[in-house]
């Protein structure tokens, strides 16, 4: 499939999503957010895609909203910005509930929805030229859609400044909130993330998923009776599965699984 504002990669088990504006430093617009929405569909339906990487081209990852794209907002009716905001809100979600672990690649400057992009994926790294900022309340907005997936990222006591100040943060400070698992030099970055897809390669696609829904359903439940017998649940089912069997009886016999490919993890 071709698009307008995205390039696609797929090649051994890995589908790569680019942003593919740099003169406008992927800035996002109605076209973009269809076309990153149908990508990520895809890949999700893709039984040979075993994780997807997201990344920008040019010299930002994204800056946050197109500026022709808002100025029609401003022509919207208040059914047509609802609707439209839900398209972008549906974007983030197809992500952040994607069954398939998404890697985001930052470099340059992620501002404002462009958080959301980035906190929506399970694992983001970036070079030290990456640079965070939620501007919307210096336009008079607030960052409503992107809100649920950074305050999980990084908490509400840092949301609580980051939200209200629009600073500019970099890298390190984006790593010390959590909003970066990791930083790595520029011209490393490709091979850090190679080297993570690597092994998240040598895990069963069924496990990933599991291992994803798990994550959501027990986050901020107390450790209970019913936490205790569901995760206990979870696990033999898991076990009894063929994936688990395969897994287990390829540990005993020394070799790879069946899903295994590329390197062994480190």
């Amino acid at each position: 499939m071709s698009y307008e504002t995205i390039e696609t990669e797929n090649a051994g088990g890995v589908a790569r999503i680019w942003l593919n504006r740099p003169d406008l430093r992927n800035a996002m617009n109605d076209t973009l957010i269809g076309e990153l929405t149908a990508a990520f569909a895809q890949a999700i339906d893709d039984d040979a895609v075993r994780a997807i990487v997201l990344g920008g081209r040019g010299s930002a990852f994204c800056a946050g909203g197109d500026l022709n794209w808002m100025k029609r907002a401003r022509e919207m009716s208040p059914e047509e910005a609802f609707e439209d905001s839900r398209r972008l809100a549906r974007l983030f979600r197809t992500i952040h509930e994607s069954p398939k672990p998404v890697v985001a690649r930052v470099h340059g400057p992620a501002f404002a929805g462009a958080m959301g992009l980035v906190a929506a994926c399970d694992i983001a790294i970036g070079s030290p030229g990456a640079k965070f900022c939620l501007s919307e309340v210096k336009l008079g907005l607030i960052p409503a859609m992107i809100s649920p997936f950074v305050i999980a990222r990084i908490g509400e006591p840092q949301a609580r400044r980051w939200f209200l100040t629009a600073e500019v943060f970099d890298a390190e400070r984006a790593a010390r909130i959590g909003m970066l698992h990791d930083v790595h030099p520029a011209e490393e970055l490709d091979a850090a993330i190679d080297a993570l897809l690597a092994n998240l390669l040598q895990a069963g696609p069924s496990a990933l998923r599991e291992a994803k829904r798990l994550i959501r359903d027990v986050t901020g439940r107390p450790v209970d009776d019913a936490l205790t017998d569901e995760t206990a649940r979870r696990i033999a089912a898991v076990r009894a599965s063929a994936e688990g069997q395969e897994g287990i009886a390829a540990f005993f016999e020394k070799r790879k699984p069946s899903w295994a490919t590329g390197r062994e993890t480190q």
